[in-house]
């Protein structure tokens, strides 16, 4: 080799061990800000532990006491779930609510099945047109459930689907909740009473969704508590668990939250309506809370958006590698459209701790995250081939990468299994703590891979939403 060979590779070399050590750098901090959230998350949930029971959320069901909401149940060819879905709203423990399902145009059997299964009837309903959303074709109401409601519309997408369920809704609540969901019949006790007892202050409130896949649901209700077979389903349990249990708590204790689940949310009405309901955006859920932190700081109102661990819904989720690499695409596309749109906002005084502190987390942590753990993973391989000094390099790296990824989500089920006890199976919990430590190995580098995806579509305006086949979470 000559010379100009030699300085190439020496210089190769200084720029992998170069980005080598901010990979290193930017995970020891990222660790750091976990294990904060982690500790957080422990103290609060010592805090509450055991004061969930029955007697706390007996007052609620006094009617003169709880606000009445109105329950959006977003459609699009989920005629695999549907009927499951609705019967578990149908059977919520709540004193006045009222369930509206928006077919928005599906192409499958979904408003067949719902009008064949609850006796659907035509009937007129004044709606108020408070937000844009497509044409109405046909409103039905269930003779055999009063407060059951189906709107039957044109396609818009899932954005436009809540905006006309808004349009539709009488109560001063609103609550989206996915069409392949399933509630437990306490949950919004359990969401709504921090919202009814702050006076206003709680504008907006999300409960915990996990993985229904493994569990027995029957006629709309959790009967057995259960773990998917499937490897796949396994990690993305823990992963909910760590993102809800460790994250959105955490975040939460400090009015933080940009996140409430699409799957399982619940907003005052009159500020969604004033901040312009949802938009057409991959990330809708996120970029209304966005929305309504920003209208909060510009009216100078002190609002909160809360999350609470207890509530739980129940969710299908990807059981191929195709189905979640699409999944995980769109919601980092999502979440860059989200940001991107409110970019105005970071690190921007007026907007208190959401600028300083909330975006520039979901910036470089949750946007940025994927793209540096993808690079940790391409410096610890060529590292390996590059001698000694490199291999002991590529291994302290990877020592910070277990440590970031498997060691954390290990945490979160240990957490889950002190405070929730919601899988009753000791081997189901070994299997979760167990799968956990493998996570930094093969689950970590692939959703890594598939959310810088989800980037390189964001920059390409790719807008394909990406269908996932359902099988139905109920019988």
């Amino acid at each position: 080799m000559d010379w100009r060979g030699g300085v190439m590779v020496e210089g190769g070399q200084a720029f992998l061990s170069a980005i080598g050590h901010v990979v290193l750098i930017y995970m020891a901090v990222v660790l750091a800000f976990y294990t904060f959230l982690l500790v957080v998350a422990f103290i609060h949930l010592r805090r509450t532990r055991r004061l969930d029971d029955w007697e706390p959320y007996e007052e609620l069901l006094d009617a003169s006491y709880a606000k009445p909401i109105s329950i959006l149940v977003p459609a699009y060819n989920e005629e695999a779930g549907i009927v499951g879905s609705v019967r578990s709203l149908l059977a919520i423990e709540y004193p006045e609510y009222e369930v509206i399902v928006i077919n928005d145009g599906s192409t499958d059997k979904t408003l067949k099945r719902l009008i064949d299964h609850f006796h659907l009837k035509p009937v007129y309903r004044v709606i108020r047109r408070q937000l844009a959303a497509k044409e109405i074709k046909a409103v039905y109401q269930s003779p055999d459930y009063p407060h059951l409601f189906v709107l039957d519309k044109e396609n818009g997408g899932k954005a436009d689907a809540l905006n006309a369920g808004i349009n539709a809704a009488r109560y001063p609540y609103i609550c989206s909740i996915d069409g392949d969901s399933v509630l437990e019949r306490r949950a919004f006790l359990k969401v709504m009473k921090p919202m009814l007892e702050s006076d206003g202050e709680v504008i907006a409130s999300g409960g915990t969704v996990r993985i229904a896949n493994g569990c027995r649901i029957e006629r709309g209700e959790i009967v057995k508590v259960g773990l998917s077979r499937r490897p796949l389903v396994i990690m993305q349990t823990i992963e909910y668990l760590r993102a809800f249990l460790l994250g959105r708590l955490g975040l939460s204790r400090h009015n933080l939250l940009l996140i409430v689940s699409g799957a399982f949310g619940v907003f005052f009405k009159p500020w969604v309506i004033e901040a312009g309901g949802y938009t057409d955006t991959a990330g809708e859920d996120m970029e209304l809370v966005v929305r309504l932190h920003r209208l909060a700081r510009e009216k100078n109102e002190e609002k909160k958006i809360i999350y609470i661990p207890d509530p739980v819904c129940w969710t299908e989720a990807p059981e191929t590698y195709g189905d979640l690499r699409r999944q995980r695409r769109r919601w980092h596309r999502g979440l860059l459209e989200s940001l991107w749109m409110h970019r105005s906002m970071l690190f921007n005084p007026k907007y208190g701790s959401i600028g300083l502190l909330s975006l520039p987390y979901f910036w470089f942590i949750e946007l940025l995250g994927p793209i540096v753990e993808l690079m940790g993973y391409i410096v610890v391989v060529f590292s390996l081939f590059l001698g000694n000094l490199y291999v002991e390099f590529a291994l302290l790296l990877l020592t910070v990468s277990v440590l970031y990824g498997s060691l954390l989500s290990a945490a979160a089920v240990l957490l889950e299994e002190w405070t929730e006890r919601k899988f009753p199976s000791i081997s189901d919990l070994v299997k979760l703590f167990f799968f956990a430590l493998t996570e930094t190995f093969w689950y970590r580098p692939l959703t890594a891979w598939w959310r810088c995806e989800g980037v390189i579509d964001a920059v390409r305006r790719k807008k394909q939403w990406g269908s996932i086949k359902r099988k139905g979470v109920s019988v």
